[in-house]
């Protein structure tokens, strides 16, 4: 004899529906690191693949991303951090925001060069020599005659 199917259990806390326009945030995976995407006023997200969960930042808390510059990893952080060190490979990570510049002195005539951060090198104006620029050292490349 079939058995009768029961109504789902009412949930004990109150669920918050999700914003009316379908709003969407993201943050890393704590666990795998993965991307995850989650409706705005959620305080923590389960990761599909790793099960991890991940507690949300407050309302009005802006995050910014950065790449790892030891293993390449996207790294999510607090607007405003100065460093921000990766979970996965422990490297330490300058945080600047996009529109600040950093100085370097070029490898070959020591002039002192500024450029916007972010940039991998930067050719010196006065002597064409191309700078590579690193996250704890810079090192030189080459010279180019232009």
């Amino acid at each position: 004899m079939p058995v009768p199917l029961a109504p789902y259990p009412t949930p004990t806390v109150p669920v918050t529906p999700p914003a009316a326009n379908g709003a969407q945030s993201q943050l890393v995976c704590s666990g795998c690191r993965n991307l995850l995407l989650y409706p705005v006023g959620a305080t923590s997200v389960c990761c599909a693949v790793c099960n991890a969960v991940t507690a949300v930042p407050p309302p009005g808390t802006e995050m910014a991303q950065l790449v790892c510059g030891g293993c390449h990893t996207l790294l999510m952080y607090i607007r405003g951090a100065t460093s921000v060190q990766c979970s996965c490979c422990h490297t330490v990570n300058l945080a600047m925001e996009a529109n600040q510049v950093a100085h370097v002195n070029c490898g070959n005539c020591q002039m002192l060069l500024m450029y916007q951060y972010g940039a991998r090198s930067v050719k010196c104006a006065v002597c064409n020599f191309v700078t590579t620029v690193g996250a704890s050292t810079s090192t030189t490349e080459q010279k180019f005659n232009s």
